[in-house]
């Protein structure tokens, strides 16, 4: 089993003046459920190169058994080191995707024309595609092959507005996950906020926040299981 996981390259928390980037625990967790359960992982990011970690992510309150086994794991920092070019990998090369949160996706992945092919690929394939906390996000310009929002009438979770109004970022982020799905029809539900709660529909599988990241990716090693 080959997976790609797919993280942003933006930096910037809007005008600010702070750092973001990817939530560590986000791609961690992942990480090591695909690897523990005898995955090839390939990153990727719009840029290439070592993507920004959001600094928070990596304060004490947030850190976690995976991630600090990946802050030990050289295999894994050096990989990460090295992203490859989002334009550069293609959907026939691999059997899943997977996109971690954090703020940054919203400002690139969200509008970037790859990763929007990208996914519309994976899924014309048959493929599922897993996304975790702001991350679903990245779902609102993806279409459907008759040209209708991906989201339409499914069953989806993220970011929830009152999580994002916990971390006072509500006027700062580009747009609200929560709302932003509902806009494009999603049929958007969530857990308790920071709790784990993971939504799948058909190829689809979402999670609502941090805490989400490794329930996310068993259900989405549950449903490779499957095919």
């Amino acid at each position: 089993m080959k997976i790609l996981m797919v993280l942003t390259s933006h930096d910037k928390l809007g005008n600010t003046g702070r750092k973001t980037g990817f939530w560590l625990e986000e791609l961690a967790a992942p990480y090591y459920a695909f690897k523990d359960a005898g995955a090839e992982i390939v990153l990727a990011s719009p840029r290439g190169g070592q993507p920004p970690l959001d600094p928070k992510s990596n304060e004490p309150s947030f850190q976690t058994e995976a991630t600090h086994r990946f802050e030990a794991d050289a295999e894994a920092t050096a990989q990460l080191a090295a992203t490859v070019r989002l334009d550069s990998v293609s959907q026939a090369d691999f059997d899943t995707v997977f996109y971690p949160g954090g703020h940054g996706p919203l400002w690139d992945l969200a509008e970037d024309a790859h990763s929007i092919a990208l996914i519309e690929s994976f899924l014309a394939a048959s493929k599922p595609v897993a996304l975790v906390c702001h991350a679903p996000g990245v779902l609102r310009h993806v279409k459907t092959p008759a040209g209708r929002p991906l989201v339409e009438g499914k069953q989806v979770t993220g970011f929830a507005n009152s999580e994002e109004a916990g971390v006072g970022l509500t006027d700062i982020v580009p747009f609200l996950v929560e709302d932003e799905l509902k806009a494009k029809g999603g049929v958007y539900s969530k857990g308790p906020d920071w709790g784990s709660y993971v939504v799948s529909d058909g190829l689809l599988i979402t999670g609502q926040n941090p805490a989400s990241s490794a329930a996310a990716a068993a259900r989405l090693l549950e449903h490779m299981s499957r095919i």
